[in-house]
């Protein structure tokens, strides 16, 4: 094995979002290794709509598989995640084998067999007789290198990796992988597979340990080797690890779960980068004894120990992120990214690194290469940890751009504003650009603006910084309204507050399948501040405009377009076609409004809302109870948000008359009392 970094020719692409022209399109899925990560896998594609077919050597061990499946799914149902019926649909979707020749028809074969590298070059040999040949083959592995098993594959081109992290049916993270001879098409229908299965990916260059495991790794086997050198107990260094790292469980415990073997094995591929990778001989001995670490013991509160404790597992990773960057595997925002989504992290080593600044963490690298006499890494430094929320890709007359923040469900900060100004500028300002698509990646759109932002300037008493936020952010949605180009906004998931207030400054508003949106804001104790209240009103008409905002009513993509707040549906598998001119933008929907709507319209339309939180109100048509409900939920809101929220649509004076009233709703109580209890159900004082 060497111990460099394995460039590949498409080393150019890393961490970008690909505009798709000649990608294969996927239906059929095997999966080959009906362990945990297999099944896992069987069932999340099956979820999204693919027809799985799951192989193992021996039919006991997919039946095994399917049965925890079943298990997983129908604990779903009984959480309420699922339907009896979506299970019924996904166990019908997914056909077990142990035969490989029934994989034939499939687009996309994923390996997740045992890590052993014989093993799973002798699968890829087998799955290349028997696939066609333009069938993508994918390896889970987490240690060895893409371009090397790909030696073992027909027409290694179609080879690549596809990382997965555990728990799979759950965990979003998807490590893409390219070897040397992966091409570009592949990596294209990687990356559209990816969102289609619903994935957030990162890519990278074909290193040993990708990304995540590159830095994770090592800092279990840290945790080892600081009991090996008695610096402190389990208990403790488990202790210290949770709080300064802000997660759940500590490396102990994490080894328990996962298996002592696996970070050991692990760590073990990861020697190959010098001596600060060296497998922990306490880590050893461990799986060589084949029992879990003793979790007990007395957690020791003493500064100076846990500070020694900290400093060292923060220098770890640390130093292991800036080598990652000094090779170029991946980009700083891919390193967070992991981190947040894969491992689920608190914070990212990127941001700790910000947060902690250059000094200080310049000083735990140093200490640890020192102690493990290895060279400084150079790319430590607010230059080197900047990282990109909005993506921008051109392809002839075309440009996408990206809401990339699914860590954070893209929500709009300062940064974000800032990002999406930017890109929207270059593409808006390109002659050769003339349709502008505006998308987002992971389960958003955008989910909003970011409401840990408006608290901490409530509690700080800088009310003023929201309003500067607020009207900066009107001047970017206005530049994206009043463009001459076209510009269409595919929603891909969730478009709340800030995010269909965005949406709404697009010519066109698309939405896949499973989108949902809603105005929640007064809800939250207060009201669309980024035209919401006027370009809804444009968009679907001043009562309609009242009942979301109102009521806060959370639309499916079906709802949106028989309301006419969005101009069509288009199919996840289709989005690319749309994005690569191959398929053309669907035309404004004309607003037919079926009899439901008519009657919440005219509800509306005849009653003030004044009238209607007095319980003075007509039916208008609407059934009694309908009406009713409709009273229930607006009562609940946050009375003063929802006064100057009907004043705004009511009045139609334009997007910028709702800043007038930023100062006086942040104010309040209520808004303090609703931005602090996301999730709850309060009471609100109207104060």
């Amino acid at each position: 094995m060497k111990a460099s970094t394995r460039s590949s020719k498409n080393g150019n692409l890393i961490g970008k979002i690909i505009n798709p022209i000649f990608m294969k399109i996927i239906k059929n899925v095997g999966v080959v290794g009906a362990g945990t990560m297999g099944a896992a896998l069987a069932q999340k594609f099956a979820q999204e709509n693919f027809n799985v077919i799951l192989a193992d050597r021996e039919m006991t061990f997919v039946e095994k598989g399917l049965a925890n499946i079943s298990k997983m799914l129908n604990e779903g149902v009984e959480k309420k995640v699922f339907t009896s019926e979506q299970v019924q649909k996904y166990l019908s979707s997914i056909k077990g084998t142990a035969n490989l020749e029934d994989l034939n028809d499939c687009d996309l074969v994923v390996e997740a067999i045992f890590e052993n590298f014989d093993a799973k070059s002798e699968l890829f040999k087998n799955l290349s007789n028997v696939l066609k040949s333009d069938a993508i083959i994918a390896t889970n592995t987490s240690s060895f290198s893409i371009s090397e098993l790909a030696s073992s594959v027909k027409n290694p081109e179609r080879f690549i990796g596809l990382h997965y992290f555990y728990h799979a049916a759950k965990n979003r993270l998807v490590e893409i992988i390219p070897g040397e001879k992966s091409s570009e098409e592949v990596l294209e229908s990687a990356q559209i597979f990816s969102v289609q299965s619903g994935k957030d990916a990162i890519s990278c260059l074909d290193a040993y340990g990708f990304v995540v495991n590159r830095f994770f790794v090592p800092w279990l086997n840290e945790s080892a080797r600081l009991l090996e050198e008695n610096v402190a107990n389990i208990a403790t260094i488990d202790d210290v690890c949770m709080k300064s790292f802000g997660i759940g469980m500590g490396p102990f415990a994490l080894m328990n779960a996962t298996g002592v073997p696996v970070a050991y094995h692990s760590q073990k591929t990861l020697e190959v980068y010098g001596p600060l990778y060296k497998v922990s001989e306490k880590l050893k001995e461990q799986t060589e004894l084949k029992q879990e670490w003793n979790l007990e013991g007395e957690i020791s509160q003493d500064e100076n120990l846990r500070k020694k404790i900290s400093d060292r597992m923060f220098g770890v990773v640390f130093l292991v992120c800036s080598q990652l960057l000094d090779e170029k595997v991946c980009r700083a925002v891919d390193i967070n990214r992991g981190a947040r989504i894969g491992l689920q992290w608190k914070k990212g080593p990127i941001e700790m690194m910000k947060k902690l600044g250059s000094s200080t963490v310049n000083k735990l690298i140093v200490d640890v290469a020192d102690f493990y006499q290895t060279t400084k890494p150079i790319s430590v430094g607010e230059e080197f940890w900047k990282m990109s929320y909005v993506d921008l890709q051109k392809k002839n007359n075309i440009a996408v751009i990206t809401m990339s923040r699914p860590e954070d469900l893209n929500a709009l900060n300062e940064e974000v504003m800032q990002q999406l100004d930017a890109k929207f500028s270059d593409a808006d300002a390109d002659s050769n650009i003339e349709t502008i698509f505006i998308t987002g990646t992971g389960k958003a759109f955008v989910a909003g603006a970011d409401i840990k932002f408006f608290v901490n300037h409530i509690k700080k008493n800088t009310i003023n910084e929201i309003e500067t936020f607020t009207a900066y952010g009107q001047n970017v949605c206005a530049k994206i309204d009043n463009s001459k180009k076209k510009i269409v906004a595919m929603i891909n998931g969730l478009a709340l507050g800030g995010g269909l207030e965005l949406a709404l400054c697009a010519d066109v508003l698309l939405a896949t399948p499973k989108a949902m949106m809603a105005f929640p804001e007064t809800g939250i104790g207060i009201y669309p501040g980024l035209g919401g209240t006027q370009r809804s009103a444009r968009k679907i008409g001043k009562p309609l405009a009242k009942y979301l905002i109102h009521t806060g009513k959370m639309l499916s993509a079906d709802e949106a377009f028989e309301m006419g707040l969005i101009d069509a549906i288009i199919p996840t598998e289709e989005v690319s076609e749309l994005f690569s001119g191959k398929k053309l933008v669907p035309a404004n929907k004309e607003i037919h409004l079926n009899e439901k709507l008519k009657a919440i319209n005219n509800f509306f339309e005849q009653n003030s809302t004044e009238k209607i939180l007095s319980h003075q109100f007509t039916n208008e048509g609407m059934k009694e109870e309908e009406a009713e409900k409709l009273f229930t939920t607006i009562k609940r809101k946050a009375p003063i948000a929802i006064q100057i929220a009907d004043k705004l649509i009511q009045e139609g004076k334009g997007c910028e008359s709702e800043l007038t009233h930023l100062k006086h709703i942040f104010s309040t109580k209520d808004a303090l009392l609703g931005l602090t209890s996301i999730g709850k159900r309060v009471e609100y004082s109207g104060e």
